[in-house]
């Protein structure tokens, strides 16, 4: 998720996600020049950002908390960037940076796109090494196996790639970034475009999900992971700040039956910072919601109810084990929990 235009931009002018524009690959061949090491990089996210969290995810799933470890940053970032506000004395403490644009900076001046997470930081030159939100989870899946944990799933299983990137670019086209090109839309056209197409994606998931657990195959991939960070924030978020508002989630017997699934598996909603989340929405984007108001709803508490999912079988971590618990200083605070 990006700053590069200004919070208070949002919603008067018509949005265009921008690309990544540091797109170096950290690989076990450090065709790139960067190694796959443990303990070199940091990942910077924020719990607020879906783009973020599949990151997040992807790196508990995988069990790579101790070789690649995470930096949050405070979800109400200002127009010069993430901060690590929630850090003592607001740095880093392993970059000793206060704002994630001193790790940009360290790469390049006058980059485009702005400050974005996820984002991977070389710690010992403090560089930025690559801001490829799309790109970067499929590396840590298939480029970080030395580091994965015993019983680490296959989240991009080889013989499964093309449908799996199927998937994932239509779900990316009209439900990841459909909600923003919803919530962002600066006229009433544009506005019921995007929100159209963005429900009849999930119409068409939801009758994909009625019969089998997961998007492809039987057990969790790469694409489950980038269909349930939007899921997550759609009654908190995107249903009223976006107006993505035909029906809630909770609404949809299939997609809430599979969100709560896997909300309910290890590595998903143990990653959820709910208060992260809405905080993050609502008072930055100033130019849809200029009084910065964060409603006290929903009700979480239907995140912990019975999914029935079972019943459709799946093995969600195929041949592999639950990653385990979750580091301590990675806990989510209370108040961000159903």
């Amino acid at each position: 998720m990006s700053d590069d235009d200004g919070n208070s931009a949002y919603g008067r002018k018509p949005f265009k996600r921008s690309r990544a524009h540091f797109t170096d690959r950290i690989t076990a061949d450090a065709r790139d020049g960067w190694p796959v090491e443990p303990d070199r990089y940091r990942l910077v996210a924020s719990r607020a950002c879906p783009w973020a969290s599949r990151a997040v995810i992807s790196r508990r799933l995988l069990g790579l908390e101790h070789a690649l470890p995470l930096a949050v940053a405070d979800p109400i970032q200002d127009d010069r960037s993430w901060r690590f506000t929630l850090d003592p004395g607001g740095r880093d403490p392993v970059l000793g940076i206060r704002f994630l644009s001193e790790a940009y900076d360290r790469r390049e001046t006058g980059y485009p796109s702005g400050v974005s997470v996820p984002a991977i930081v070389d710690v010992p030159s403090g560089k930025l090494v690559t801001n490829d939100y799309q790109q970067l989870t499929l590396d840590l899946a298939t480029q970080w196996t030395a580091l994965h944990r015993d019983g680490a799933p296959d989240l991009y299983p080889r013989a499964s790639r093309d449908e799996i990137d199927t998937v994932m670019a239509d779900v990316y086209e009209d439900v990841n970034n459909g909600v923003y090109r919803a919530g962002f839309a600066a006229d009433q056209e544009e506005y019921e475009a995007a929100c159209s197409a963005l429900f009849r994606r999930l119409e068409l998931l939801a009758g994909r999900l009625e019969e089998r657990r997961y998007l492809v195959g039987d057990t969790i991939t790469e694409a489950d992971i980038r269909l349930f960070t939007t899921l997550v924030r759609f009654d908190a978020v995107y249903h009223g700040h976006f107006k993505c508002n035909l029906w809630k989630l909770s609404e949809n017997p299939v997609l809430w039956a599979y969100a709560r699934d896997l909300f309910q598996t290890p590595g998903f909603g143990d990653t959820v910072d709910f208060d992260h989340i809405k905080r993050h929405y609502y008072q930055v984007h100033t130019g849809i919601n200029p009084t910065g108001i964060v409603p006290l709803g929903p009700d979480l508490s239907g995140w912990r109810t019975p999914h029935h999912r079972e019943r459709l079988g799946g093995r969600p971590f195929g041949g592999g084990t639950p990653p385990g618990p979750v580091p301590a200083a990675e806990e989510v605070p209370a108040r961000g929990r159903p």
